[in-house]
């Protein structure tokens, strides 16, 4: 190769990576830009003062959308990223527009029931390529299969008018597509070593991550209370380390409290699998 090849060609390198460089940081501020859309907007601010469950459905996945984004972008994957930041902004927005009163009350529980179903949807999605992207146990395959067989139903009940019973169904689903991500998630060094600011950052994810698992077992006991015996063991002990770590952090030991929700939810997944949804723990 000639002495003005070689320049060409060096020349062609450097101007590729100063433009892969300007799209992270691009990236970097819309990563920005979206966070402060979900957490500080007036968009924010409506969905937190509407008191409508499914704004703020909307606004968690954004959030975990979001998270997904960040993990994307630290890694390299400036396109998946991009997508991600996407798809949450787009789900803050309908959160937005959920927010905003209705003024029939069945075309509202109508258009709750789709929005949630597009949540779900969205959410197995992103369960079935993250349980790909670890190989999958059987606890993730037989989640997956379980969330694939709730949406079903749940369809099948809308489509013949029945959405009262449809919703229960599906909020299921919604939530343990949730759980199962935040559950493979959970070993991720990324996600101790790149998302958290500090000790009570990371509790604050433990009490989302502990809620959400408390959530699905109160929509699992509305049409299971023949699973509450085999439940209810493991309910107690979640509650005794869940009181145990909020005692912990109000005396300023995060790091302690966090440990406490830890083992929390890990009763709340045991639980969760008594009555019959297999989810990774």
């Amino acid at each position: 190769m000639t002495q003005s090849a070689r320049m060409f060609v060096l020349g062609l390198a450097l101007l590729v990576g100063a433009a892969f460089a300007q799209d992270l940081e691009q990236l970097e501020r819309r990563l920005r830009s979206v966070g402060t859309l979900i957490e500080s907007s007036s968009a924010a601010r409506q969905i937190e003062g509407s008191g409508v469950a499914t704004a703020r459905e909307r606004r968690d996945n954004a959030r975990l959308i979001h998270r997904e984004a960040g993990f994307a972008l630290r890694a390299g994957d400036a396109a998946s990223a991009g997508r991600l930041l996407d798809q949450a902004t787009r789900e803050m927005m309908t959160g937005a527009r959920l927010a905003q009163p209705e003024k029939v009350a069945g075309e509202k529980a109508k258009r709750d029931f789709e929005a949630r179903l597009d949540s779900a949807r969205a959410l197995s999605t992103a369960q079935q390529r993250i349980m790909q992207e670890k190989g999958g146990s059987n606890e993730s395959r037989e989640a997956a299969r379980s969330i694939e067989r709730q949406i079903a139903e749940a369809e099948k009940l809308a489509a013949a008018g029945r959405i009262d019973e449809a919703r229960p169904i599906v909020d299921r689903a919604y939530l343990t597509a949730r759980v199962s991500i935040e559950s493979m998630r959970r070993g991720d060094t990324l996600v101790r070593s790149l998302n958290f600011a500090n000790k009570r950052e990371e509790y604050d994810y433990e009490i989302d991550r502990n809620d959400t698992h408390r959530m699905l077992i109160t929509v699992l006991l509305a049409d299971r209370k023949d699973a509450l015996s085999m439940m209810q063991p493991f309910i107690d002990r979640a509650a005794v380390h869940r009181s145990d770590a909020e005692q912990r952090a109000r005396g300023g030991d995060h790091d302690g409290g966090i440990k406490a929700l830890e083992e929390s939810t890990r009763e709340l997944v045991r639980a969760i699998r008594a009555g019959g949804i297999y989810i990774p723990g």
